[in-house]
């Protein structure tokens, strides 16, 4: 059954939950048939098929942090994903924002902690390591309950700090590398398939290797589009078989292809 929000917010201290961030249909349809109850992806672009691949799962649409400029604007980016079949929507902008999707009925989730867009201001660290700091995150959170968003993604916060705060709100709390106490352990596809160029987040785990299988595909995709250009330039293709062959060569036909103009 596909889990909707009141499902997922019912679940809490039940029983945890995975989700995954989805690059593509594919990356979908898999998390769907390993049994993975969350997914979330911001490509615009290939939200149908991402919702066609994985039908059963609950799918958050992401709204890009910087594409929409106001809460009217994220507002309109959010219906237009439910429209697209999303089930909830994820969004990383202030409260405010927050309250204007949620007095829509949009089950909205919210961003606290490391917030990788933000890290202008913050830059990338840990959160949550002082008890000044736990307040801090607390505080936050304590702001997207008001504003009104059934969950929370928490990344990098000190493992105990989010452990505590789950349990002392009501929210759906998503860990990004905060640790095994929330409600809802969250990956990138594309992490967890040995897919990401460059470094691999601490708190991320590498599951198989598809950089390698990527590049043995490409290799064999070379060799098959050079024998393909070996086989043109030696004459063997096209062949005989592959060709449409004429019902018969009489005087007409014979004269057309002595010469085609006239």
């Amino acid at each position: 059954m596909k889990l909707a929000a009141h499902h997922i917010r019912a679940l809490k201290g039940k029983r945890q939950l995975t989700e995954l961030n989805c690059f593509t249909p594919e990356h979908a349809a898999a998390a769907q048939a390993a049994g993975i109850e969350m997914i979330v992806s911001g490509w615009k672009r290939d939200r149908a098929a991402i919702r066609a691949a994985a039908p059963d799962t609950h799918y958050c649409f992401g709204l890009i942090h910087g594409d929409h400029v106001n809460a009217d604007e994220a507002l309109r980016a959010a219906f237009e994903g439910l429209q697209a079949g999303a089930d909830s929507i994820y969004c990383a902008m202030h409260p405010d924002v927050i309250a204007a999707l949620a007095r829509e009925g949009i089950p909205v989730i919210g961003h606290v902690g490391l917030v990788p867009q933000k890290a202008r201001q913050t830059g990338f660290r840990a959160f949550g390591k002082t008890a000044a700091a736990a307040r801090e995150v607390m505080q936050s959170v304590r702001r997207y309950e008001d504003a009104g968003a059934f969950g929370i993604e928490m990344e990098v916060v000190a493992a105990p700090v989010a452990t505590a705060i789950a349990g002392a709100t009501p929210l759906t709390v998503i860990s990004m590398g905060s640790g095994a106490g929330c409600d809802v352990q969250y990956l990138f596809a594309i992490d967890v398939l040995g897919e990401t160029t460059g470094r691999i987040p601490r708190h991320a785990r590498v599951y198989d290797d598809f950089k390698a299988e990527h590049a043995r595909l490409h290799d064999r995709r070379v060799t098959a589009f050079r024998a393909f250009r070996a086989d043109v330039t030696a004459g063997q293709f096209p062949h005989g078989g592959a060709l449409v062959a004429l019902d018969k060569v009489d005087d007409d036909m014979a004269a057309f292809l002595a010469d085609p103009r006239g």
